[in-house]
């Protein structure tokens, strides 16, 4: 154990930890917990009238317009559902391009004049709300002194009650634009995107042959990587604080090697604190379904059942959101970063996404024999067009600072976008190109062995890890996206890039069948030529591998390795073109996309660089000074004793430290240089030079902390952050 006291005393703390009471009040963990926090439609069809009930209804099931006649209503309905729970005030939550939800609480309570007050909740307040646009990033689209901006009630998420200890509050979820209406949050265009998806998918199921043919829509199935960590240690690091990532830290004896945390026996603790994070979400109807072990120490997932990518989207956000406040209650800290912990697997969030409706169900079920489903096979057709002509959108729909250290690290989906289909799709998909498919390979038995043991099914192809987008049955699994971001941001690319490609299809189809060509036929031409344009996007192999990395450059595939490379796929004419004509960015929408994403990946990295120096020059400097002043005191009491003293000790602390002073040096030259740039250059002269000049920093400070005494280093150690619970 540590010497140091500031660590000893954050150990002693966690091991005096124990597990907070009970502070939800309920049901416990019988099924009638579920959604008991939700303004569902259960509790729409007891509250509401008949005729309110089904309009309302038919605006959330079938996408049909909201008629604003309901409001008051709904809104009289929703604030006594509420204070019957409890709720005191209301907020619209938003969810603005900071990536994080956002919230103004209002009270019902409404004085009346004469000393007295009531309760009140009237329906133009449900509908719309008015927060600071400007305040929010906007990039340029509201200037400082153009403060107007509106909420707007999203009918289709359901409003929910937050509680806190001390009391709740009626949350309900809606879009943010500015006042001119150009969109400053990732809830309305993820909306647009999924409205035209859904017309262009329309068409492609009246072609075959379906008549009553419901909204359709996307849905998403989020698996959350998370790690958590000890507030006594996070307190004591200013980087996890401030950056939510280790600046500094030297590689632990023991690590990952072992294999031995992934799927492992679940710490009590950490149970326990996610026992009360499920029955937290089940209160508020998130479906979480999975827990367990990640590959790294101290990191862990929840996987919830799949949902509208709308509500999805909401719950995401929720889901992080209630693990930051009752990791707290445990005395955790949820980490959301991507690399939290250099040496160590970092997290991700990977993106399950299907498209369907009430109807006519999963479009991306291939059931038992694909080559006979053609539904099926034009729309996974439509996704590989989808992949190879927008992977630059893709790619950079999950660009940021922090998923720069995952991607293309052996840990995660290279940064090149191309798709996985496994053996049985790419043999059906081979034979549609070969002039027809006639069959699937089919699943099989599996014998272990031991005759007590079941005959386990073997399915007709594998799964494929280092894929950034991989089909794993009957959805595509895109795993690129990283830990800290929302999962609407991808989702609006996937929405539009798909509305694009099945209008292709559509319209392919529709020319073909219009010339007289029989339907069927109709669908093998389109198929071929969509393999024939866009088949090199597929790849089944392995993608961590340099030769794929190679070989995707030769197939026209873009390589894009950082946030850098990827942004200007924002600012591209076909870009630009495909989000007007779906009607899901205008041009200064888009572009202001650009500018947001660019000053993020900006001020992440210079807040790194000002943590890197301050922590180097008043932590880490002075303990290896303290230390090297040890040494030379002992070298001089030996020679003044007459002993032959060995230097190698402070020979080695002292070109450290003198590296380390270089280091530090060379940050302050390189930040200060970046102040001749703007705008791209800049970024790029912070990946190239800052960042360089962060490691150089780091390498010198993780040397010194292999050698100074245990009891000078007051930062807790990887050791420490990773095993300790």
């Amino acid at each position: 154990m540590t010497a140091n006291p500031t660590r000893l005393g954050a150990i002693r703390e966690i091991e005096a930890n124990e597990a907070p009471a009970a502070f939800f009040n309920g049901t416990g963990d019988s099924p009638e917990i579920f959604g008991e926090n939700v303004f569902s439609l259960p509790v729409m069809a007891k509250r509401l009238p008949k005729s309110v009930y089904k309009s309302v209804a038919a605006t959330i099931e079938k996408g049909e317009k909201l008629d604003p006649a309901i409001a008051d209503v709904v809104a009289a309905a929703m604030k006594d559902w509420a204070m019957e729970k409890g709720a005191t005030h209301y907020a619209h939550v938003f969810y603005p391009l900071t990536g994080l939800s956002a919230e103004k609480h209002d009270s019902f309570m409404e004085p009346v004049g004469d000393g007295t007050a009531i309760w009140e909740f009237q329906g133009k307040i449900l509908v719309q709300g008015e927060p600071d646009a400007s305040s929010f990033p906007n990039g340029g689209i509201r200037a400082t002194f153009e403060a107007r901006g509106y909420t707007g009630w999203d009918v289709q998420s359901p409003a929910y009650i937050l509680e806190n200890d001390n009391g709740s509050t009626l949350c309900i979820p809606t879009i943010f634009v500015s006042m001119t209406g150009e969109a400053l949050d990732y809830k309305t265009p993820l909306l647009r995107s999924q409205n035209a998806m859904s017309d262009q998918a329309k068409r492609v199921l009246s072609l075959f042959g379906h008549k009553d043919i419901d909204n359709v829509v996307s849905y998403c199935g989020p698996e959350q990587e998370y790690f958590l960590v000890d507030t006594s240690f996070v307190n004591s690091r200013p980087d996890l604080l401030n950056a939510g990532r280790t600046l500094f830290g030297a590689k632990p004896p023991k690590g990952q090697e072992f294999d031995d945390h992934y799927f492992g026996a679940i710490p009590e603790r950490v149970q326990n604190f996610m026992f009360d994070t499920e029955r937290a979400l089940f209160k508020l109807g998130v479906p979480a379904k999975t827990r367990h072990n990640e590959v790294a120490p101290g990191q862990f997932e929840i996987a919830p059942v799949f949902e509208k990518a709308n509500l999805a989207a909401d719950h995401q956000q929720l889901i992080m959101s209630t693990f930051k406040a009752i990791a707290k209650k445990h005395g955790f800290e949820a980490l959301f970063h991507e690399k939290p912990f250099a040496g160590v697997n970092g997290s991700g969030k990977h993106v399950n996404f299907s498209f369907g409706n009430g109807n006519q169900g999963n479009f991306l079920n291939p059931g038992d024999n694909p080559h006979d489903n053609a539904q099926f096979l034009v729309f996974c057709a439509a996704v590989i067009r989808a992949v190879h002509l927008y992977g630059g959108l893709l790619r950079v729909s999950i660009a940021s600072a922090g998923n720069d250290h995952r991607l293309g690290a052996n840990e995660a989906p290279p940064a090149i976008i191309s798709i996985f289909l496994g053996d049985q799709l790419q043999d059906v998909f081979e034979q549609i190109t070969n002039g027809g498919a006639t069959s699937s390979k089919q699943k099989g038995k599996l014998a272990v062995g031991v005759d007590a043991l079941p005959v386990l099914t073997q399915d007709a192809g594998d799964r494929n890890r280092t894929s950034p987008m991989a089909f794993t049955g009957n959805r595509f699994e895109f795993r690129a996206v990283g830990s800290d971001q929302t999962v609407a941001a991808p989702l609006i690319i996937i929405n539009t890039i798909m509305a694009e490609a099945l209008d292709y299809m559509a319209t392919e189809l529709e020319a073909l069948v219009g010339s007289g060509t029989e339907f069927n036929d109709a669908v093998q031409q389109v198929l071929a030529k969509v393999m024939e344009q866009h088949g090199a996007a597929v790849f089944n192999g392995n993608g961590y591998s340099t030769e794929w990395h190679e070989e995707a450059v030769t197939r026209g595939l873009k390589k894009l390795d950082t946030t850098v490379d990827a942004l200007p796929e924002y600012q591209t004419p076909e870009a630009k073109a495909l989000f007007s004509k779906y009607g899901v960015f205008n041009e200064a929408e888009l572009e202001a996309r650009y500018e947001v994403a660019l000053e993020q990946y900006l001020m992440a990295i210079n807040v790194e660089a000002n943590l890197t120096e301050e922590i180097a020059k008043t932590t880490i400097l002075p303990a290896a000074v303290r230390y090297q002043t040890e040494l030379a005191s002992n070298v001089a009491a030996l020679k003044a004793a007459g002993v032959d003293a060995d230097l190698t000790d402070l020979n080695e602390v002292s070109g450290l430290v003198a590296a380390l002073r270089a280091g530090i040096k060379g940050l302050q030259d390189a930040v200060a240089g970046q102040h001749d740039h703007e705008g791209i250059a800049e970024a790029a002269f912070v990946k190239d030079t800052v960042l360089p000049a962060m490691l150089a920093v780091r390498e010198a400070a993780d040397s010194l902390e292999a050698v100074v005494a245990d009891d000078l280093w007051n930062l807790p150690t990887y050791q420490e952050m990773l095993f300790i619970r």
